[in-house]
This record gives structure tokens, C-alpha cells and sequence, in this order.
């Protein structure tokens, strides 16, 4: 017998995407939608806080096949927006999962829509630029469906809404620095990376002012990845401002541009952002190409480096767009892609060991 469609997708644009449910089956919800290229990591992607309140096309057919593990959550609480796949399996085969990516997106009341045609949509959002859309019942109305879509207001701060709201710590044994990472929507993998490396961190809200961070006299800064527009995060940027020289300052993803921001460059929202593990990216000072993850919609004005005292150290060789800047003088750097290799290729690791290198710098100073 076949299967009745119970949920759709409808686009700004008015295109309707007719589908089935998972997830929670009766929430509707309003998202912008971009698409990840991805072939893994699934469960890295819903629980990335980069990815608050979006709704994610996954173009890679199959989703849901070797369920989900505890040990691989990037936030405990999750925070995107919707889930939209060609084919979702609900019986896993692994040996590790301890529950469907169905179960965990129904706990976290977010909705998935399985059976549309994901080629035509990652190609209408490729075309004409990330969308807003509403996830709803088959039987809605287009003319409704725009109406809510216009109506429903548009997400501000979201880094806000992902960080912590009072700071905690993670300690390891041995430890040789100490660490405070500004958590615009911090990734577990960022802290267990750390730890690796020796480091006790302290994870503080993304509004904690300079005189905060002071108080601990940590031997150096993370500011982590988030969501959201970086000009709707002005604290972290004075932040940045006010402790640029006086700690080694490490940007990651949103955290790049925030730097950027307080060096005085600008930032620009992308048509479809770079979100997928398969980014190639042109290292400047080696010369050579690295194969990184990204995650964001925004990215940084190259031209508008010019006079800032941040120099231009990575770009993406698909668009040309700016992946890492650098003030040598200050022992600042930032990178515009992930680098905790979870579930991308490990090849970037090696730029912890630069921030722990510049902290060691700083510690034999």
C-alpha cells in the first residue's frame, strides 16, 4: 500500500516539497534552509549550535543508518531548526548507537521530513540562495503557508540563544594551561581537543567582558564557533578588542569573524553559506590545499583586511573567500572552518598545537 504524504516543505518562494515525518511529527516550524554535503556525521551536525534554528537539506541520500551514540554529541541540547533527508532509516546497524536519530529529534521536539527531492532542492537553494521555509501539513494552503512565513520573525542574536548562561569548567589531569573559551556555541570536540593538548578550560557566556577574563589570567582565548550574524555579537567583539595583545587569541568559525570585526574589517552574509566536511581550502604560508568542515552563513570581507593588521592566511578555493587571518604581532589568529575534525578529515588538528605553542611562548616570556 502506499505511503500517504503527511507533512511538506513549503519554500519562500511558494515551491512545495511533499514529504513524510519523523522526528516530532506535529510541530510546524519556520527555518531558514541551507543544505550540508556531508556523507557523515549526522549526528555532529544536529547537535552543532552553529546550527540553531536552521533547517538542514543533508544531500547525501541515506541518513539515519548507524543511529546515534552517546559519545558523539556535540551539545547536549540541541538546537537546530529541522531535519530534511531523501531516505531516513529507523533501524540502525551499529554496534555503539543507544537510540534512532528519530528518538533524539523527537526529545528535542524537532521536526524531520524524509522522501523529497533533495537534488531539486540543494539546487533551487544553490541557485537562488538560502530560503526561509515552513515545515507544515500537506493539506495547508500555499497563500497560509507564505503568510506565516513572512509573519514569523527573523531569528537576531543566536549565539545568545546557544551559549551558556554562567560559566563551567573542564579539567584534565596534568594539565599545563589553562584556557578560557568564550562560548558563542561551543562544540564538545573543541573542549576534548583541548584537553588532549593538556589544557584545564573554562567555558564563559559569550556577553563575559574583558575585566571577566582578566580575573582568571588564563594563558590564552578561544572564542568559539556559533550561529547567527557576527554584528549581532558586538560584546565578544570589544572583548576581542580589549584583550587583543595581552593573551594569545585563537577564533574559530564565527569566532573568525568576530576578530575580524575588532581589527576593523567587515563581514558579508553568503548566498548559501559553506556548510559540508569537503571545503578545499588553499593554505598561504605552506602553499599547500587542506580538505576542511565548515559551518556558517557569514563569511569576511577580504578587501576590507586592507590596514587592519590582520593578514590573510587561508582561502577557499571554491569562492576565494577568506578562511584564516593572523596579527603576529598580538598572537592572534583565526580560522574560518572547523578544526576538532569531528566527522571531517583530521588534518587540521595541527593548529591547536599552534595555540598551545603561542601560549608556551607566552608562558617562557
Amino acid at each position: 500500500m502506499k505511503r500517504q504524504y503527511d507533512r511538506k516543505l513549503v519554500l519562500e518562494n511558494g515551491t512545495e516539497y511533499p514529504g513524510f515525518a519523523f522526528g516530532d511529527r506535529e510541530k510546524e516550524c519556520v527555518c531558514e534552509v541551507v543544505f550540508n554535503t556531508s556523507m557523515a556525521g549526522y549526528q555532529e551536525i544536529v547537535s552543532d549550535p552553529a546550527y540553531a534554528g536552521t533547517a538542514v537539506v543533508m544531500t547525501y541520500p541515506l541518513i539515519g543508518n548507524y543511529g546515534v551514540a552517546d559519545d558523539d554529541f556535540e551539545s547536549r541540547v540541541l538546537s537546530v531548526g529541522a531535519l530534511i533527508v531523501r531516505e531516513y532509516n529507523d533501524s540502525p546497524s551499529n554496534f555503539r548507537y543507544t537510540k534512532t536519530l528519530s528518538e533524539i529529534l523527537e526529545e528535542n521536539r524537532i521536526p524531520g521530513i524524509e522522501g523529497l527531492d533533495t537534488r531539486k532542492l540543494t539546487r533551487s537553494i544553490r541557485d537562488s540562495g538560502s530560503m526561509r521555509a515552513l515545515i507544515t501539513t500537506p493539506d495547508m494552503p500555499v497563500s497560509r503557508a507564505l503568510e506565516i512565513i513572512s509573519n514569523a520573525p527573523a531569528r537576531q542574536n543566536t549565539a545568545a540563544d546557544v551559549s551558556c548562561k554562567k560559566k563551567w569548567y573542564s579539567r584534565t589531569s596534568n594539565h599545563k594551561f589553562n584556557v578560557v573559551a568564550v562560548d558563542c556555541g561551543i562544540k564538545l570536540s573543541l573542549i576534548r581537543s583541548l584537553m588532549s593538548r593538556g589544557c584545564n578550560v573554562t567555558v564563559m557566556p559569550w556577553n563575559t567582558g574583558a575585566e571577566e577574563i582578566e580575573k582568571i589570567n588564563p594563558d590564552g582565548v578561544i572564542v568559539s564557533s556559533g550561529p547567527g550574524d557576527p554584528k549581532a555579537a558586538a560584546p565578544v567583539t570589544a572583548m576581542i578588542k580589549a584583550l587583543r595583545g595581552k593573551y594569545p587569541i585563537f577564533g574559530i568559525g564565527l569566532g573568525c569573524q568576530l576578530v575580524c570585526l575588532a581589527y576593523g574589517a567587515d563581514t558579508y552574509k553568503l548566498k548559501f553559506g559553506h556548510h559540508g566536511a569537503n571545503h578545499p581550502v588553499r593554505n598561504l604560508t605552506t602553499d599547500k590545499v587542506e580538505i576542511t568542515n565548515q559551518n556558517h552563513s557569514f563569511a569576511v570581507s577580504v578587501d576590507s583586511l586592507e590596514g587592519t593588521g590582520l593578514e590573510l592566511t587561508h582561502i577557499n578555493l571554491m569562492d576565494n573567500t577568506a578562511e584564516g587571518v593572523r596579527c603576529k604581532k598580538d598572537r592572534v589568529f583565526a580560522m574560518q572552518f572547523n578544526i576538532d575534525s569531528t566527522p571531517a578529515p583530521r588534518g587540521n588538528s595541527h593548529l591547536f598545537d599552534e595555540f598551545t605553542a603561542s601560549m608556551e611562548e607566552k608562558y617562557n616570556a
